[in-house]
């Protein structure tokens, strides 16, 4: 095989002399004709077979159209020429688990600059600049989207096929101008992102759930089951975790709200933070989770660690799929029950989907009060309907008045969340679980989002989350862990 600079000097030869023969012209049908030039030569019509005239390019655009094209081709051959020696000259290195990721971004870059400056033929700054981001990209990160992760603003990339690819941002979506080179390609950066982490994706395990180093959740799912090409979504998360203070600026909760889930949680209530797909309930989680006292153990438990609690004492665990032989699954029931045996003082749940939620009711009636978990629902009163659901999961012939008296015992508080049409994510309810009514398990709303203020110009929700006025009964509770709360804080909101 020839060398890199033999390859390139003779596609350099190649465009200089003008080699490059013009495509062929389009065929003609038998009543086509072409009609004479005009005075200027800048154009000619052609007539289709309908006898509609059309303006075909001139000649010198088309020309500059070919040069163009070569010129394209000719940064894009070099751009995989480059990648391939680079990967031929650091291969190995590039997998070392000992090296420093900042020696090997230094390696990279180095031996980058070298072969771009061996190059025969000069390219200009911009071009050079442009190569060497992308191919470090490559190399380093997870190809064209890397950008995007890099980006603060954008908050989910969703790659649909090696030539589709959107973004998130301000919570609309938006189609990005970038593209993966093919299938083989984005097959590519989904195995370096799932083997990171000890995962698999291939077509006997098509599916994979994974993170990120820094903790932005990752799904993938590759064919036959996505249909159109390998389908890749990364819901990123902030390298600074968001606070409390951060809410109440973006209006994602009212500053009393937030004040007295603060005095909830330090109270050791036991709370379901609810919601739909992108609503924020793992922010809210991850704020909630802040105020846990310091000297607390704190066990957490997730499909894909992504909770970042600052708290020195925490113990995170996170669920295991199958390997190849279909063998040593681990799941998030099989981690709640261990977790009873870990001493904790608190349980947090990243997401309760199945039959686990019989395990979690029982560690929040055993004693294991302040425990905190999320799961999809449509409001508070679905919450609890799609928790009697997941109970029966288990396989456990239980009635269903059993199940909601569990229920009704051991949940004290829902916080539904909410994602707006103007890409906004609000708390909506604050809703105490109170106890059995017959067969109906008895609800309170404490906080809930007044819709009345409708949305102003550009579309943006104008609502608020206002006090009921009603007080709820588990305060009872939160006095038994020395934690008050001002009566002032239920005062129903004056008209606005």
């Amino acid at each position: 095989m020839s060398s890199l600079a033999e390859r390139l000097a003779a596609a350099r030869k190649q465009t200089e002399t003008g080699a490059v023969p013009p495509p062929p012209p389009p065929p003609r049908g038998p009543l086509e004709a072409d009609t004479a030039p005009s005075a200027n030569g800048a154009a000619h019509a052609d007539h289709d077979g309908g006898g509609r005239a059309r303006t075909a390019p001139t000649s010198t655009s088309r020309v500059g159209s070919r040069r163009g094209n070569v010129e394209h081709e000719r940064l894009e051959q070099l751009k995989h020429d480059v990648h391939t020696e680079l990967l031929e000259q650091l291969g190995p290195q590039l997998y070392d688990a000992n090296l420093d990721q900042a020696d090997l971004d230094q390696r990279v870059r180095t031996v980058l600059a070298q072969l771009l400056s061996s190059q025969e033929r000069p390219i200009s700054n911009a071009d050079r600049n442009r190569l060497t981001q992308e191919i470090s990209d490559d190399i380093l990160g997870y190809g064209p989207i890397e950008p995007f992760l890099r980006d603060a603003d954008v908050t989910e990339v969703m790659v649909n096929g090696s030539e589709s690819i959107w973004l998130e941002r301000d919570g609309k979506l938006l189609k990005a101008d970038a593209q993966f080179s093919d299938e083989a390609h984005v097959r590519r950066t989904i195995d370096k992102i799932v083997s990171r982490i000890g995962r698999r994706v291939d077509e006997s395990s098509p599916m994979v759930d994974a993170r990120l180093p820094d903790g932005s959740r990752v799904n993938a799912v590759i064919p036959p089951l996505a249909v159109d090409g390998s389908s890749l979504t990364i819901r990123k998360f902030a390298a600074d975790p968001l606070t409390v203070d951060d809410l109440i600026a973006f209006g994602s909760i009212s500053e009393r709200a937030a004040g007295f889930l603060e005095a909830c949680v330090r109270g050791r209530l036991n709370i379901i933070v609810s919601g739909s797909t992108g609503a924020g309930k793992t922010t809210t989680l991850n704020v909630l989770s802040s105020f846990i006292p310091e000297d607390e153990r704190i066990v957490t438990i997730e499909d894909a660690a992504e909770l970042q609690l600052k708290q020195e004492h925490v113990v995170r665990l996170e669920s295991r799929p199958a390997n190849i032989e279909g063998r040593g699954q681990v799941t998030i029931r099989d981690l709640v029950r261990n977790s009873l045996r870990m001493r904790p003082d608190r349980i947090i749940v990243g997401e309760v989907r199945d039959a686990s939620a019989l395990d979690m009711l029982q560690a929040m009636n055993t004693g294991h009060d302040g425990s905190i978990c999320t799961l999809h629902s449509n409001g508070p009163r679905d919450t609890l309907a799609r928790m009697e659901t997941m109970v029966l999961m288990a396989g456990m012939d239980l009635p269903v008045r059993a199940i909601r008296e569990q229920v009704a015992s051991a949940i004290d508080l829902i916080v539904h969340q909410t994602r707006f049409k103007d890409g906004s994510r609000k708390v909506t309810h604050l809703t105490e679980v109170e106890r059995m009514e017959g067969d109906v398990i008895t609800l309170q709303d404490i906080f809930v989002y007044d819709h009345d203020a409708g949305f102003d110009h550009e579309g943006r929700a104008r609502g608020f989350l206002r006090s009921t006025g009603l007080r709820p009964n588990f305060l009872e509770k939160m006095t038994h862990a020395n934690v008050r709360v001002d009566p002032m804080v239920f005062a129903m909101d004056g008209l606005r």
